[in-house]
């Protein structure tokens, strides 16, 4: 996808934009420097969590650390090669621990976890495609606000993504990692700014490929229903199994973006106002 000029304004250098893009290289580089095949203790090795694993668990967000402040995590072999995430206070957790299965995790605190989480990713496809994503969309909403209001804007959009999955799974012991819950924060601020700008998009037609130009509010809105519908069903539908993806973070994500964009933008604007006069 490549973003076309039409209905955008002149752009000054995205900063801010480019400065999360490096910080979320950096930090995958960091995870590429972990040995997937290499525990950092026993425990771990038997529960069969490697380095990289044991960095996603402790820096990123798990909900029921978020709903149950002060407590810690850990995993255990769940069989079969498997591997479980348990938390303190549930009878998972009191079991693996006396039966000495136990892996305990040196986390990060919790409020901490909110943030780091944003600038992990889980392989190659997972930070590209986010990038990108980012890339396209952010160097606008970036200059409709400033820097530091972009910055706050980008980081409280993956807060309340982090907090829209959690509202609905409190107790669940899966651990989140991504930027895509801020980054759908962002894609909500971009279609109601520059509805009418249009993308070009890589189209794949069986054998064919072709560049197609389509509108970003019907982008947009496509990928927020792709999103939305598969949110629904894990709300309606208790115990569907996770298909690990964060459809209600990137809901409530995008959410976000709609209704705090204007907000951010007017404050933005009146302080430019006030600057001149």
């Amino acid at each position: 996808m490549l973003p076309l000029k039409d209905n955008v304004p002149t752009m000054r250098f995205p900063i801010v934009t480019v400065l999360l893009i490096l910080i979320n290289v950096a930090a995958f580089v960091w995870e590429l420097t972990l040995p997937t095949d290499q525990a950092s203790s026993p425990a771990f090795d038997a529960a069969r969590v490697s380095k990289r694993d044991q960095a996603l668990l402790e820096y990123g967000a798990i909900p029921y650390r978020l709903t149950h402040p002060g407590k810690e995590c850990g995993v255990t072999s769940a069989g079969q090669g498997g591997t479980k995430l348990v938390c303190q206070g549930t009878p998972t957790y009191r079991e693996a621990s006396s039966n000495g299965g136990l892996a305990v995790l040196d986390a990060a605190p919790w409020w901490v976890t909110l943030f780091t989480s944003m600038f992990l990713h889980g392989g190659w496809i997972h930070i590209v495609g986010n990038m990108l994503f980012l890339w396209i969309f952010g160097n606008n909403v970036e200059d409709s606000m400033g820097r530091w209001r972009y910055l706050l804007f980008y980081l409280l959009g993956g807060v309340v993504a982090t907090y829209a999955l959690t509202l609905f799974n409190p107790d669940t012991a899966e651990v989140l990692f991504g930027a895509s819950g801020a980054i759908a924060g962002v894609l909500g601020g971009y279609i109601l700014l520059y509805p009418r700008s249009r993308v070009l998009t890589l189209i794949f037609l069986f054998l064919f490929v072709t560049l197609v130009e389509i509108p970003a509010v019907i982008m947009l809105g496509i990928w927020f229903i792709l999103q939305a519908l598969p949110g629904l069903g894990h709300i309606s539908i208790p115990g569907l199994t996770s298909t690990g993806v964060a459809y209600l973070a990137h809901v409530g994500g995008f959410l976000f973006g709609l209704a705090a964009i204007k907000p951010f933008v007017r404050w933005a604007r009146g302080r430019r106002a006030r600057l001149a006069y």
